[in-house]
């Protein structure tokens, strides 16, 4: 095996006369060893390392560079011994002596020539193994050092460790002496737990402290496992109590040699209790103070019964609301469309006027059903930056000719002021409702006021509910008229809930109001004294600091078609028919599906130039039907139609790439401009 190590695997030859040298590496390398000639040992000195397996030499060769060979191997590992085989020539005297080895050569073997080549080979092999051991003793040496590298440093570790911990530790033998202790010996007793190792604990701790653990001590040796508490005073002078926990070590065999020891200092435990107790004399006082406290929260807590129940039924009518909005929506659309057709092909005046008066009526009739949905929070928004106080500015006007002369305008915006995300046309729209409803509470004039600010969280919103992390923006109209008694106060965001006279209002002002600021995730307080007036607060979410006001788009009017293929997706026959009508009317080729199967079915097989879809089909819904069509057309429009979709109410959200949405119902000019602008977006790209 040695012929084959990748370490001492080489013989070095010197033998400086005629051509011993030759012979030599001849012999060795037929028995597959890797020998190597060197004309002298200087030659030999600068390549003796770890490769060298054995040096093989005549006596001849120790004439010269023996100081040579003498620093190369002083200059080795002391676990390098490094075998030399010496070729000794017979003595032609009694007297004649060879030259010295150096003194260093210590593993040597010396034959005397002739030496045949099976006697070379056998104690050239013998130098070899020897070699191979020292290397496998090195090895052995390498392994224990690393082996106690890492005992050391496990054992710094679990020193570190047990030093940081804020208890005491210790390993106790079985004649009580200290064998272990951390560092939490040196703050709790004030001794250097290295001068504890050895000592009894008496002789650490003192006759007192070994009877105060004797006894759990001698039963931890017995093999049961205990705690005690324990006081002592330490060389501070401050109390200090201890729980301590006794733990018998055992051995692989079960044998007990000790005892693990853990002390947690519970001092502020025993204080507290103490405290405890002497606060006892107190207690019938503390239980008057906590009765009282009860009573109050018991009235918190029927308050927020109370508005949960309000909210409930809110929500409640929300959902009736948003679905008989829906359904309105639908037979309004085909209502409007109808007259609007009507309107365009009718001569006669006077029919002309009833089909105006009709299309009005309409008209009111969906404002209601917006309305509506805007209280259930199903109406589609588009939440964009707003510069509130601009807003403001931009209404002053408008207010002052819709109140009258006999209100006063007070304006007051915080400057600067953080940008909203809300939808702009609704905020102008709640705005001017919250400043009509100021003049009416002041029938005989007054003073209006509109004030902005910021604010972090509405001071009325419950810890733990969900609050708008950047903060809020807070626009705030204030009357000082009649204000409201408590009984209205908690009705006024019902929908069809009004003070006014029949026929004065419809009492879905506030209730608008309030699902829109519900749906755009703000918060509206409301705050009112009989007599004194009335405050409404919008608390609207503020926008990131770094989003930018979104520009509007251009107006475009509305173009005619040129034949493009357009699917009309819609399960109401009524409203499906009409925009068909009005489809082929501007000039474009129209398929119609009621739902998405049938639609699927066409956009197979034709090639559809824009896709106008009902968004609560039954079944895949619009808006899934969008995505199926986008898979194989891209880049075509899209045309969404809502009545009402939860799924909708932010259109941002909403709508993907090359998709625009129009509210049911709608007026034939304006769904021909959607269509128009569907195109125009298409032809902008």
């Amino acid at each position: 095996m040695h012929r084959e190590a990748t370490r001492g695997y080489r013989v070095q030859v010197i033998a400086p006369w005629q051509r011993d040298g030759e012979s030599l590496v001849d012999v060795l390398s037929a028995d597959g060893y890797h020998a190597f000639l060197y004309p002298d040992l200087v030659a030999l000195a600068g390549d003796i390392d770890e490769s060298t397996g054995v040096v093989v030499l005549t006596q001849e060769a120790l004439e010269f560079g023996v100081d040579a060979i003498q620093q190369s191997l002083a200059a080795q590992p002391t676990w390098s011994d490094v075998p030399f085989v010496v070729l000794q020539s017979p003595r032609s005297g009694r007297d004649a002596r060879p030259p010295p080895l150096p003194s260093l050569v210590l593993n040597r073997i010396e034959l005397e020539r002739p030496v045949g080549a099976a006697s070379l080979l056998s104690a050239v092999a013998t130098a070899m193994r020897s070699r191979q051991k020292q290397f496998e003793i090195k090895d052995h040496m390498e392994e224990l050092a690393a082996s106690r590298k890492a005992l050391a440093e496990s054992e710094a570790e679990l020193r570190r460790i047990t030093d940081s911990l804020p208890v005491l530790i210790a390993l106790i033998d079985s004649d009580f002496r200290y064998r272990f202790a951390n560092l939490a010996y040196k703050d709790w007793f004030g001794i250097d737990p290295r001068d504890m190792l050895g000592k009894t604990i008496e002789e650490v701790l003192g006759k007192a402290q070994w009877e105060a653990r004797k006894g759990p001590l001698k039963r931890a040796l017995a093999g049961a496992e205990g705690t005690a508490e324990l006081s002592w005073t330490p060389p501070d002078g401050r109390r200090r109590d201890a729980e301590i926990r006794y733990i018998p070590r055992r051995l692989d065999d079960g044998r007990i040699d000790g005892v693990h020891l853990f002390a947690t200092d519970i001092t502020e435990r025993k204080e507290a209790l103490e405290a405890l107790g002497q606060a006892a004399a107190k207690l019938e006082q503390k239980v008057a103070e906590r009765t009282e406290a009860l009573r109050a929260e018991m009235h918190a807590r029927s308050e927020s019964e109370n508005a949960l129940r309000q909210a409930q039924k809110m929500e409640a009518v929300g959902q009736l609301t948003g679905g008989i909005a829906h359904d309105f929506n639908n037979m309004l659309t085909s209502i409007i469309g109808a007259l609007d057709i009507v309107s365009s092909r009718v001569q006669d005046e006077l029919i002309g006027k009833v089909v105006g008066a009709a299309t009005e009526a309409a008209g009111r009739a969906a404002a209601l059903t917006q309305r509506l949905l805007a209280f259930s929070r199903r109406q589609s928004l588009d939440p964009s930056p707003v510069d509130v106080n601009t807003l403001i500015r931009s209404m002053h006007m408008l207010l002052s000719q819709t109140l009258g002369e006999k209100i006063h305008i007070h304006v007051d915006l915080a400057e600067p002021l953080q940008r909203a995300q809300v939808d702009i046309n609704q905020l102008e729209s709640a705005v001017l409702n919250l400043c009509i409803n100021a003049r009416d509470a002041m029938p005989y004039g007054g003073t209006l006021s509109i004030t902005t600010r910021s604010a972090a969280t509405p001071p009325f919103v419950r810890t733990g509910a969900e609050a708008n992390a950047e903060g809020y923006v807070v626009v705030e109209v204030a009357d000082n008229g009649v204000g409201m008694e408590p009984a209205i106060k908690d009705h006024v965001f019902e929908p069809f809930f009004t003070t006014k006279p029949i026929g004065q209002g419809t009492g879905l002002g506030l209730s608008m109001i309030y699902g829109f600021m519900q749906q755009s995730k703000g918060h509206i307080d409301l705050q009112s004294t009989p007599g004194s007036g009335t405050a409404i607060s919008l608390y609207l979410p503020m926008a990131p600091a770094h989003a930018e006001v979104a520009s509007p788009p251009a107006s475009e009017q509305a173009t005619k078609g040129d034949g493009q293929l357009v699917l009309v997706v819609e399960d109401d026959d009524q409203v499906r028919l009409l925009v068909s009508f009005l489809l082929e009317e501007l000039g474009y080729a129209v398929l119609t599906a009621r739902d998405a199967d049938a639609a699927l079915s066409h956009i197979a097989s034709h090639r559809i130039d824009l896709l106008i879809s009902d968004v609560g089909l039954p079944g895949m819904n619009g808006r899934q039907l969008a995505e199926a069509f986008r898979e194989g057309h891209p880049s075509t429009p899209v045309l969404l139609m809502t009545g009402y979709a939860e799924s909708a109410a932010v259109k941002s959200e909403f709508l993907g790439y090359h998709m625009t949405m129009i509210a049911k119902p709608f007026a034939m000019d304006a769904f021909s401009k959607a269509v128009g602008d569907a195109f125009a977006g298409l032809e902008n790209v």
